[in-house]
This record gives structure tokens, C-alpha cells and sequence, in this order.
């Protein structure tokens, strides 16, 4: 990895059902480029992650997402899974924390299924961005453009479809994070 994330806290959302290389294979990229990483989450303990075809491994809660603050994090990864996302867009504070990343033009990185969660903060208006391909509909009616590609970075927000992306994915969300705010990610007032 040619950048460098030294001094730079990642959160990272996300409840049971998590697609488990995709909140793995990211935490561990940033990590080796330096960056701090907190699970946040809808719920304490541990989340279980979804291996594919089956339940995988769980993962600790570092913070409760009503207890955690945007402000503390210099950037956001969601990771998906059918079932994660689809609970945490249910989930007033969860969509409160995403939409405070892009209030403040954070960088954010969303992979697979995450943009559910995206298009529940009223975010992806304007953006293009890619996406699970049965995101796609989802995605066009918020106001984002679709396009299937391994990643797309569209001023600080860095999307991918699915897992054979994450090291495409991994790639543009340590550069991204690195460059730190993005003034045109900023949402509408």
C-alpha cells in the first residue's frame, strides 16, 4: 500500500449478517496502512458475519452506534451482506452516524449490499456509484447514477459490487481516506 493512514480513525458499520470478507479484508488493509479501526454497531458484544453460504465469524463491538460520534472518525466503510444493511437502514441512529459522514464530507466506503443504507440517508443523489447489480433500480430511483464497474469513486465515496472487488475496493478506500474531506461530498443543506 503506497498510502499512508497514520492518525486516521476509521469507523466501520455494521450488525449481524455482515458479508464476512467484506468487513475483514478492509479492516485489516487499513490497519496495515496505519489507520485505527472501531466496529460500531446496532448492538453490543459481538456481531456474527455470513461466510458466503453460511454463518461465519463474529467480531467484537468496540462502540454502540447511539454512543458513537462522527465527529471522532476521519472516515466511514460499510461493509454489506444482504441482512446487515438491510437492518442498519432501519435503524434511525445508524442512518443518522452514515449521513453525518457526508454532512461533514468524509470519506466513505461502501461495498455489495452497503448502498441500501446510503440511499436511506438521502445521500447518493447526484453520485455515481456501483453496487450489488440488484442494487441497481435502488440506486437509480434515489437520484444516484449506476454503472457496473469494480469500484467507483465519486468525490470521497468509494463503492464496489461484490467480493472478487475488495482488493480494487481496498485500494481506492486507503487513497481516498488518506486524502481525508471532500468539500463537493457534503449533502444539500
Amino acid at each position: 500500500m503506497t498510502m499512508q493512514l497514520d492518525g486516521i480513525k476509521v469507523a466501520i458499520l455494521a450488525t449481524d449478517g455482515f458479508e464476512q470478507s467484506e468487513l475483514f479484508e478492509p479492516k485489516k488493509a487499513l490497519e496495515q496502512a496505519g489507520a485505527e479501526t472501531h466496529v460500531i454497531s446496532i448492538k453490543s458484544g459481538e456481531i456474527k458475519g455470513w461466510n458466503e453460504n453460511d454463518w461465519g465469524d463474529s467480531i467484537e463491538v468496540d462502540v454502540m452506534v447511539g454512543e458513537a460520534d462522527a465527529q471522532n472518525y476521519d472516515a466511514l466503510l460499510l461493509p454489506g451482506g444482504v441482512m446487515n444493511p438491510d437492518k442498519l437502514r432501519t435503524d434511525e441512529k445508524a442512518v443518522n452516524f452514515v449521513k453525518s459522514f457526508f454532512d461533514e464530507g468524509k470519506p466513505v466506503g461502501a461495498i455489495c449490499h452497503a448502498p441500501w443504507t446510503l440511499i436511506e440517508a438521502d445521500v447518493v443523489k447526484g453520485k455515481t456509484v456501483t453496487s450489488w447489480a440488484s442494487l441497481k433500480t435502488d440506486l437509480e430511483n434515489a437520484g444516484a447514477k449506476w454503472v457496473d464497474r469494480e469500484v467507483v469513486t465519486d468525490n470521497g465515496l468509494v463503492t464496489s459490487r461484490y467480493p472478487d472487488d475488495i482488493p480494487a475496493f481496498n485500494k481506492k478506500i486507503i487513497e481516498e481516506f488518506a486524502e481525508g474531506m471532500h468539500k463537493r461530498q457534503k449533502t444539500a443543506a
